[in-house]
């Protein structure tokens, strides 16, 4: 009689469990292939380290503009390896040259205006009263620069192919470059200023800036032969 009961007990038992793992209320095993958490990404650079370039990544060419007017033309006056990069006063309209045009053939290039020779010749005066010794003054072969050279009333103007534009022919433009950088750094002992009458191509290169025309950079070299952006000038 027990073992009746024991086997009809053991039998109920066994009917139940089948009838939870039909109806799924068991528990079942852990499954092991669940999918696995997607990678940790790297979090994205800050605005901060975008905007900030790395010592590596800084280039040669310092810029202290924060200098005031009074502050540079004292400057030039006093201490010494100060360049102005002095773009040709205004033109009459247009861009470039002509095509054909000559350089020892004024009649062919594009000329000062009536506006851009007074505005030359005020240059001048503006060294003159500001008592800003001059070394030097340099100038492309093209008549407007020649013009605007001659027109600043400063010195003798020795025409310097370096200056000549690059903005039609830029077989040269890198050696140019060099050419004047090279002047520039020479220069970084002397007293007195070198005035160097140019093109807004050529000044970019150089400096980085492009000015107006009748516009100036101020640049010189520091002591770690870096060169310096030292001022704008576009008011005279």
């Amino acid at each position: 009689m027990t073992k009746v009961k024991l086997i009809d007990r053991y039998s109920l038992e066994l009917g139940v469990v089948a009838s939870l793992l039909l109806a799924g209320c068991l528990s079942q095993p852990a499954v092991q292939n669940r999918p696995a958490s997607p990678p940790t990404m790297p979090s994205p650079p800050s605005i901060s380290s975008l905007e900030s370039p790395s010592a590596s990544q800084t280039p040669a060419m310092t810029d202290t503009t924060q200098n005031t007017d009074a502050d540079i033309w004292i400057q030039m006056q006093t201490e010494t390896g100060y360049v102005v990069l002095l773009r040709h006063a205004q033109t009459v309209e247009g861009t470039g040259d002509p095509p054909g045009f000559q350089l020892d053939d004024c009649k062919t290039q594009r000329n000062l205006s009536a506006a851009g020779r007074a505005q030359a010749t005020q240059i001048g005066q503006t060294f003159r009263d500001r008592n800003i010794p001059i070394q030097q003054v340099l100038s492309s072969q093209y008549c407007r620069c020649l013009d605007t050279a001659r027109l600043l009333n400063l010195g003798t103007v020795v025409p310097d192919p370096a200056l000549n534009s690059t903005y039609v022919n830029n077989t040269n433009e890198a050696e140019q470059t060099a050419q004047v950088r090279q002047k520039i750094l020479n220069h970084r002992n002397t007293h007195g200023v070198i005035i160097m009458v140019s093109h807004f191509v050529n000044i970019g290169d150089i400096s980085g800036v492009s000015p107006p025309e009748g516009g100036a950079v101020v640049m010189r070299t520091n002591e770690q032969g870096e060169f310096e952006v030292a001022a704008s000038i576009q008011d005279w």
